[in-house]
């Protein structure tokens, strides 16, 4: 790539050495179109199951038979997609993704008679049919569907709910119209002093500002403006929380939260404990925070103060052929043949490098089942796409390892287990970088980069997940969730978590107006989970070798044939109990000591 161009090239401008190889999904357009018209030839095979679905042996020809169709469908839908990916605006692709996608539809309704048929089978039966030797490879599926049998409605009932579908959406679509479209913002003053526009996309890069002036204009700005429609936004995240208590209530939850958690079968203990352990160190968020103050040297510390690097930018130029290099150094801990498949995947077309005219912003991991998978970036030299580099294949490894030990139905792992191994990576090339690094101000550089990730995504994200199982609980008792009730519970938590050392301004009792993720209940707790899972796993990596790197390929190669609990439990992590969270704030208070140590010389 050219630096010093600014000119960023059309997709056919792209060397062939930085692009991924999708010809290893399909060599060409003529396989594609084949493997759709067979796909589309099987749909009709599965009608033929209806009304029989009752032994064992037609379960499973059926159950047989929806993989087939299942895995060529992913395969169709995911060559399609990365391939609008390269260039979103070719026409090409734009239909091809558009016909693949109908195609998913068109199995999602071929296939849906299969669970609700076999659900209608009595408990007896169907635990008979678990038992049977003949469907042993869907022995998990029929249990799922026997732990769903208490939640699942009747054939009616059922179709009511799914037309309620729609309607559940609202809060959602409501929020993101309000939210992205209608709001508009006032012009503050930069750091030059002239009047910019302030924006969602603006506003972390006003509180990254040196002069806390600017930072606090643009934290009043933002919440003043919410503050405008906090009864519109509340009545918005009330219709949420009722749309969640309805559907708790009428599958016979006991409540959201449980819902919520049933699908990967985590216990509310894993959620509970999770926020109590937190509670515990919070502590050490406080002098987090303290430190933070000295190092800005500020007479006051402020809400709008939490985001300012502590550090000037620290420019560490970092090409990709380097970030390769310290990517695969800094996983050695985890043994050559890992590092053998890594080394793979940089050379065998497992990555699209560089970003080109019209390809998909961001990065990603992704792929289908029965071919290697793939890495999306758009490379910058800079120390944050070496940690993306890293993130995006670990989830590409932990892909390899699921796809490579299971079948189709079983590979697929959960979102509770997804962020594990792509974090981990992290952990382990920062703790290589640390090692490495002999410039105090690379070091510290380093370190608060690390610390800023604990306090956002452990700390932050289990407030948001208190504050939603705070405000949960208060509906389901009846109590009515008025803006002024939100804003001081949202207010008390701020305080609790970041200590005396702050001053937790008014304003932020506004901030839950402002997070997408509450429309997405219950989820925000996951990111703090997987964290604190991987920073567990690198530090037993660290400290006991080779058994702690057997436990963790076990984890890799579990995929999704066991709940998620049970995997992380057997490799090592048990989420029930605090430990894995101890031995995260132990690595936690580790960079909070090395960074007072570099700071009080």
């Amino acid at each position: 790539m050219n630096k010093s161009s600014n000119h960023v090239p059309k997709r056919q401008e792209t060397p062939q050495e930085h692009r991924w190889k999708l010809e290893d999904i399909y060599p060409n357009q003529a396989a594609w179109d084949a493997e759709f018209k067979k796909v589309k030839a099987k749909l009709s095979e599965v009608t033929a199951f209806e009304g029989k679905l009752k032994d064992a042996a037609t379960i499973a020809k059926c159950f047989t038979l929806e993989d087939d169709i299942g895995m060529l469908a992913e395969r169709l839908y995911v060559y399609a997609n990365m391939r609008l990916h390269e260039d979103m605006a070719n026409p090409t692709y734009q239909a091809l993704s558009e016909k693949s996608k109908k195609l998913s539809v068109d199995v999602g309704e071929v296939t849906s008679f299969i669970t609700p048929e076999i659900l209608s089978l009595s408990e007896a039966e169907l635990t008979a049919l678990i038992a049977d030797p003949v469907v042993v490879k869907f022995k998990r599926t029929l249990e799922e569907m026997l732990r769903e049998k208490p939640h699942t409605l009747s054939k009616n009932e059922e179709a009511l709910l799914a037309q309620v579908g729609n309607l559940s959406q609202a809060p959602n679509t409501i929020f993101g119209m309000l939210n992205n479209a209608d709001l508009k913002f006032p012009k503050v003053k930069n750091e030059q002093g002239e009047e910019v526009e302030l924006s969602h996309g603006r506003y972390i890069q006003f509180l990254e500002s040196r002069n806390q002036e600017v930072r606090a204009e643009a934290f009043k700005a933002m919440y003043s403006t919410y503050a405008k429609w906090k009864n519109t936004l509340a009545a918005t995240l009330n219709a949420n929380v009722t749309k969640n208590l309805f559907y708790a209530n009428a599958r016979h939850y006991p409540s959201a939260l449980e819902k919520s958690l049933f699908g990967d079968n985590i216990p509310q203990s894993v959620y509970d404990n999770l926020i109590g352990t937190i509670h515990e160190f919070l502590p050490l968020m406080h002098r987090y925070i303290d430190l933070r103050k000295k190092l800005l040297k500020l007479d006051e510390m402020h809400m709008y103060d939490l985001f300012t690097p502590l550090v000037d930018e620290y420019d560490l130029e970092i090409s990709y052929e380097e970030a390769k290099k310290k990517v695969y150094n800094s996983l050695s801990p985890l043994g050559e043949d890992y590092r053998k498949v890594l080394q793979e995947g940089f050379d065998k077309g497992w990555i699209d490098i560089y970003e080109n005219e019209g390809k998909r912003s961001g990065a990603y991991s992704w792929g289908a089942y029965g071919t290697h998978p793939y890495v999306l970036l758009n490379h910058k030299d800079n120390l944050n796409s070496m940690f993306t580099l890293a993130h995006e294949m670990g989830h590409a490894m932990h892909s390899y390892y699921s796809d490579a030990n299971n079948d189709y139905r079983n590979a697929q792992y959960t979102i509770f287990l997804a962020e594990v191994a792509s974090t981990l990576n992290e952990a382990l090339l920062m703790h290589n970088l640390l090692e490495q690094s002999t410039d105090p101000k690379a070091k510290l550089y380093l370190l608060t980069y690390y610390a800023d990730q604990f306090r956002t995504t452990v700390f932050r994200q289990t407030m948001f997940a208190e504050f939603e199982k705070i405000i949960h609980e208060k509906a389901a008792e009846g109590e009515a969730l008025t803006p002024q009730l939100l804003s001081s519970i949202y207010y008390d938590l701020n305080v609790k978590y970041y200590g005396k050392g702050i001053v937790v301004d008014q304003d932020i009792e506004m901030e839950w107006a402002r997070i997408p993720h509450f429309y997405t209940s219950f989820y925000v707790y996951k990111y703090a989970t997987g964290f604190s899972a991987a920073t567990s796993f690198a530090k037993q990596i660290l400290d006991e070798g080779q058994p702690a790197v057997d436990r963790y390929k076990g984890f890799l190669k579990s995929g999704g044939s066991d709940y998620s609990i049970n995997i992380l439990k057997t490799a090592g992590v048990d989420m029930s109990t605090p430990e894995p969270i101890r031995q995260a704030m132990s690595v936690f208070e580790g960079l909070i000591e090395q960074m007072e140590q570099l700071t009080s010389k």
